[in-house]
């Protein structure tokens, strides 16, 4: 079986579907490394979307996990690393 990383595409689209997109926000520019908080998203949004790419991609995330990540390169490093795990 392959494993496809996952992507900061599929964590954008992943984000708009679960929270939207905040109108001052360019979700199509550099955001790895600008925090949840910059981007528009509170730990709720951020659950939501560990959620959603936990059922998507077969992992589970530990809730301290999504508690600590501040940046979606942080969240992508995460995620990767599960699924590498599994």
């Amino acid at each position: 079986m392959t494993i496809h990383e996952t992507t900061i595409d599929d964590l954008k689209t992943v984000l708009r579907e679960v929270a939207g997109q905040a109108e001052n926000v360019d979700l199509d520019g550099e955001i790895l490394d600008l925090t949840f908080d910059e981007l528009g998203y509170d730990s709720l949004a951020l659950l939501e979307a560990g959620a959603r790419l936990e059922r998507e991609i077969g992992i589970a995330l530990d809730d301290s996990t999504l508690n600590d990540v501040q940046t979606p390169r942080e969240l992508l490093a995460a995620v990767n690393e599960k699924l590498v795990a599994r």
